[in-house]
């Protein structure tokens, strides 16, 4: 379900995050679905359970996760999520557009560049 990628230079915890985020935005994990307890998704990862804590606490000041005292962690109704996942990737396209085009980089050039996936020729 979650895979950690070592040569990633962000934290670990932003990873678990991330890849839990894009678990529940797609509906993998559902609404009121239990999370993983810390301490067996620390030992099946092999990391440290404050790692997977720190993201869980990401998660649920995100919004994406509740804690219930003494049950664990569940999935958040995530239909709202998705819109303000959406809004933040258009923001940051918006950020790299005003910067590719301070360079020079044509729209055209952009345009291609997505259409294939984010290569670049």
């Amino acid at each position: 379900m979650i895979l950690i990628d070592y040569r990633d230079a962000r934290p670990i915890y932003e990873q678990v995050v991330e890849r839990f985020r894009i678990l529940i935005l797609r509906g993998v994990m559902r609404p009121d679905e239990k999370m993983p307890s810390v301490r067996n998704l620390a030992v099946d990862l092999s990391i440290n359970p404050n790692t997977i804590q720190r993201a869980y606490a990401e998660l649920e000041r995100q919004g994406y996760i509740y804690t219930v005292k003494g049950k664990g962690n569940f999935v958040s109704e995530s239909s709202l999520l998705l819109q303000k996942y959406k809004e933040e990737i258009f923001d940051q396209l918006a950020e790299i557009y005003r910067i590719a085009i301070g360079i020079g980089i044509t729209k055209e050039e952009l345009v291609a560049c997505i259409k294939e996936g984010g290569s670049y020729d």
